[in-house]
């Protein structure tokens, strides 16, 4: 991890994982059962999924595991930035959207970074531990104000328009991955 990166986790400390918690509890509360329960859903997905990275016990095991990931957050985030984020933009909240767009962009880099190093090091495991840390505090911010405050703005009528673009992209991209790995 750079020296940045340590100056800026020791002065920022992450959320505990009971305010996590409680966060996403809240969020399932008021999701229902359109795109942001499925958001929610997903990451659920991309907290096992970077789990399954770290645990994995050989080189190969942890690259296949974290492959899966890559699809796992790529698709996830294009579904957001395709959908949620113009939502959020196009209703009051265009800080918080232009935010949402420049931590997913900063992950995917990092992301591809992580490619370049031996997936059995120390330093593998410590870019892991830091791109997870980032992913799950944007997802503390879409889970604790963001997306229920989005939910909250918008009529039924773009919920339904917001939940059928969202589930459109997650479908597409995720035959694209399954396609590409057959």
């Amino acid at each position: 991890m750079a020296i940045l990166d340590k100056v800026i986790a020791a002065v920022t400390p992450p959320e505990s994982d009971e305010e996590r918690a409680e966060v996403r509890a809240r969020a399932r509360s008021v999701a229902g059962t359109g795109w942001l329960a499925m958001v929610l859903d997903h990451h659920v997905e991309i907290e096992d999924a970077f789990a399954a990275v770290k645990n994995a016990p050989s080189a190969a095991t942890r690259r296949a595991a974290q492959k899966r990931l890559a699809a796992i957050l790529t698709g996830h985030s294009n579904a957001e930035e395709s959908v949620i984020y113009p939502a959020m933009a196009l209703n009051g909240e265009k800080t918080h959207s232009a935010k949402a767009y420049t931590e997913q962009s900063a992950a995917k880099v990092q992301m591809s970074a992580l490619e370049d190093l031996d997936p059995m090091s120390q330093d593998y495991l410590d870019k892991l531990e830091h791109i997870r840390g980032a992913v799950v505090h944007h997802m503390y911010e879409e889970e604790g104000t963001w997306f229920p405050e989005l939910r909250e703005k918008v009529d039924a009528t773009m919920q339904a328009k917001i939940t059928r673009r969202y589930r459109e992209e997650i479908e597409r991209y995720l035959s694209a991955e399954v396609e590409a790995a057959s």
